[in-house]
């Protein structure tokens, strides 16, 4: 019997890679004599890096990068097994986490620090670079990771403009004579899950702007800078990134490197499930697990279980959840192609007792879902073996 383990990380508690270790000293107790192939996963956000790498085999390499206030920080990002390809969390580099509240304003923070180590992915020989971009602080449109990434952006005197999302209203012209030209050979994904445009109501900087500490104020002169960012790049580049849907991602990023780096943007979990190659290890499975720290209705708009179980249905591969938690609208998990749910407590407990046994009710759970297996392959095997005695 062979299982195909792909889990989800359980945020705030335990990585892709730990759970899915987990699951599999668990299922071992009983099912000693089965194969098992761990394949972390992720949906391009944080812990993206850390699954496909520990997927992959792959290496992670760290950088020292302008961070979101201009200021160094020490980032990362992965190189997977195939040696040719790269990812890289924005948030590493230019991420929220990365601004003290207090300090949180879009007007001066930068994607400088993404265009960094995209370069640093090129200085490696990578010739595809797969960018989640959750979890931003800026507004910039990607701005800056084009001027890391040698365009330049010129105001009215030929200047080059500053860094964040109040420097755009000064550009004047975009020149690319100076892009990396190993851009044109490399393929970039982006990692993104939401479908806003760059401008307007349900722009970059209306929906996501107050989360980075922007004002109704700021959120006016933010989205007229990007509007206004989007007019040269249509103008100089001939490339229309306004209402694409996504362009709006990750405080404009995803325009940005639609327009500098002509990347394609795409569900981050079907990046991942392409990445780790998850048809050609699943069509080989017997039994299909995954989890996520939480399984409800949010779960079917494209997380690690919906991913999963849509690849292992395509090849009639039966699929088994294990949880942290059944949340509303868990039900729908069957119109998804799981077929069935467990949640590892196992007695009362607060989600902060919980958090901080996961990995051991992960191995208990997946122990005791073991045995039943274990017990209905003996009652089969027998049934068969009688069967075809008689």
């Amino acid at each position: 019997m062979k299982l195909v383990i792909a889990p989800d990380s359980f945020k705030g508690s335990a990585s892709a890679q730990e759970v899915a270790k987990a699951l599999a000293d668990g299922f071992m107790i009983a099912l000693s004599n089965a194969e098992f192939d761990l394949v972390p996963m992720a949906d391009g956000g944080e812990g993206t890096v850390e699954a496909l790498v520990a997927a992959t085999n792959g290496k992670v390499i760290t950088k020292r990068v302008t961070g979101p206030l201009g200021e160094p920080v020490d980032a990362f990002f992965g190189i997977l097994g195939d040696n040719e390809t790269a990812v890289i969390e924005m948030a590493a580099a230019a991420g929220l986490n990365l601004v003290p509240p207090e300090k949180r304003n879009p007007l001066v923070t930068t994607t400088y620090g993404i265009g960094e180590l995209i370069k640093a992915a090129l200085d490696n020989g990578c010739k595809q670079i797969i960018v989640g971009i959750g979890g931003s602080a800026t507004n910039d449109g990607g701005a800056g990771a084009a001027q890391a990434l040698g365009a330049k952006l010129l105001d009215e005197k030929g200047n080059e403009i500053g860094f964040g999302g109040s420097e755009l209203g000064k550009l004047a012209k975009i020149e690319i004579s100076q892009l990396d030209s190993r851009l044109k050979e490399t393929k970039i994904l982006v990692a993104c899950d939401v479908t806003n445009p760059l401008t307007g109501p349900n722009g970059a900087s209306a929906v996501y702007g107050p989360q980075k500490g922007a004002t109704p104020e700021m959120v006016k002169l933010l989205d007229e800078n990007l509007r206004h960012y989007a007019e040269i790049i249509r103008r100089d580049l001939g490339i229309d990134v306004e209402n694409v849907p996504g362009a709006g991602a990750a405080g404009g990023l995803g325009a940005g490197l639609m327009a500098f780096c002509q990347a394609k943007l795409k569900r981050g979990v079907e990046i991942v499930i392409q990445a780790v190659r998850l048809d050609e290890r699943v069509q080989k499975a017997d039994l299909v697990i995954t989890g996520e720290g939480k399984l409800d209705f949010q779960t079917g708009f494209g997380k690690v279980p919906h991913g999963v179980a849509q690849v292992a249905k395509r090849y009639d591969k039966p699929v088994v959840a294990i949880v942290g938690q059944l949340g509303e609208g868990w039900q729908k998990c069957r119109e998804w192609g799981i077929d069935a749910c467990f949640a590892i407590t196992n007695r009362p407990m607060d989600e902060k007792e919980a958090m901080t046994q996961t990995l051991a009710l992960l191995r208990q759970t997946a122990e005791e879902l073991g045995w039943l297996l274990r017990a209905l392959i003996c009652r089969f095997s027998r049934a068969l073996c009688k069967a075809s005695s008689s």
